[in-house]
């Protein structure tokens, strides 16, 4: 038998504009809170795997999972930097890695309260490395080997004394701020100072992690493989993309967990406000419903058309849900990244994917605030229904 045609379902939605309305903001809350949510997420997700590399090198100690925990001391970091065939050289036969450090630094923030910031030493190297990908946006770089630093272009507004010509207190050891720069990723939430004034300065005896560009057809794995085993400079290596990646499961994991534990509870009254609308529906229409089923139209016919109608309730919902979320795209907020105790800056992202789970989501609570009401339409019989219109 045929489907009730779709042109009813739109007609009913638009001739109860009070009903469908109800609905469909009650719905929209609940979306707006989770794609916010999923905002978040993918701005923080999209901050720490942004253009991560598959040639670069990252040598932490063995069992450390983030460079926080791996330490290497001078005699291990130049093993690894120049006893690597694996690494690149540069035009004068120096091999293209870095030995850095990375600690955490509790820094003032502009509206007050202190907060951690990730502090990076470099040698001159790492610019070399990175290359194109750092830009110095304001000031100058740093000048090796004296008590100069750059900071990262996200920090500025957000740390006390990050902006150029300030000078930033590290354990009774002023630095000069130089300098603004842009990089990849987290790089951005960064401060960047000469590795051995920061080591002195701080009191910091090892280094963190090595860094090293692969030459063309090696690959991180194939350089685990050999040095996890070395006798005098053991180490874990992995590419860039895959610890960048390794870094964001806390964080991304608590924010996706937080995001469905709030839609699930406003769901659920969202779930009642369309099951409410809906079965208020049934009862002014139970007229036309007797006449459907007079006409020929099975019961299941009309049990998909009510179906059919809730669910474009729920993408109603979803769609302003998604519009009062979208100003939010681009602002600019932050966190602390939980894998490494350090605060990080990063923009809501409003990606397909928030797009895709947030319609889905908003069609789920349609269709099943919707299921009850659409069962009991398609139980009436034409007497019934008739009698009671």
């Amino acid at each position: 038998m045929a489907l009730v045609p779709l042109q009813y379902a739109f007609g009913s939605i638009w001739h109860r504009k009070g009903a469908t309305l109800l609905a469909v903001m009650s719905i929209a809350a609940t979306v707006a809170v989770l794609a916010g949510m999923l905002c978040l997420q993918q701005g923080f997700l999209g901050v720490q795997t942004q253009g991560g590399r598959t040639d670069l090198a990252v040598f932490l100690r063995p069992g450390a999972n983030s460079e926080g925990e791996s330490a290497f001391d001078l005699e291990r970091s130049q093993i690894v930097m120049k006893e690597s065939p694996e690494i690149q050289t540069d035009d004068n036969g120096a091999p293209m890695a870095s030995a850095e450090m990375f600690l955490a630094v509790s820094l003032p923030k502009v509206d007050g309260g202190k907060t951690n910031v990730p502090l990076r030493g470099v040698q001159p190297m790492s610019f070399a490395i990175h290359g194109d990908d750092l830009k110095i946006l304001a000031g100058r770089n740093l000048t090796p080997g004296t008590n100069e630093i750059i900071v990262g272009r996200s920090i500025t507004d957000r740390i006390a004394d990050c902006k150029v010509d300030d000078e930033l207190e590290l354990n009774m050891t002023m630095f000069r701020v130089v300098g603004v720069f842009e990089a990849r990723g987290s790089h951005n939430s960064e401060i960047w100072g000469d590795v051995d004034r920061l080591r002195s300065a701080l009191q910091f005896d090892n280094y963190n992690r090595v860094i090293g560009l692969l030459k063309p057809g090696i690959t991180a794995e194939q350089v685990h493989e050999r040095l996890v085993v070395h006798p005098r400079a053991p180490a874990k290596v992995i590419d860039e993309k895959t610890y960048l990646s390794s870094q964001t499961g806390m964080l991304s994991g608590m924010l996706g967990i937080m995001g469905g534990f709030l839609a699930f509870l406003m769901g659920i009254g969202a779930i009642f406000t369309g099951t409410n609308a809906m079965l208020s529906l049934v009862a002014s229409r139970t007229h036309e419903i007797g006449i459907l089923l007079a006409t020929g139209f099975r019961p299941w016919a009309i049990f998909v058309s009510f179906l059919l109608e809730a669910a474009l309730l729920g993408l109603g919902g979803g769609i302003v849900g998604c519009i009062l979320v979208l100003p939010l795209n681009g602002m600019q907020t932050g966190t602390t990244n939980f894998q490494t105790f350090t605060d990080i800056a990063f923009a809501f992202q409003f990606t397909p994917t928030v797009l895709i789970t947030a319609l889905a989501t908003a069609v789920i609570l349609g269709v099943v605030g919707g299921a009850f009401p659409a069962f009991r339409a398609s139980r009436l019989t034409p007497t019934q229904a008739l009698r009671r219109g």
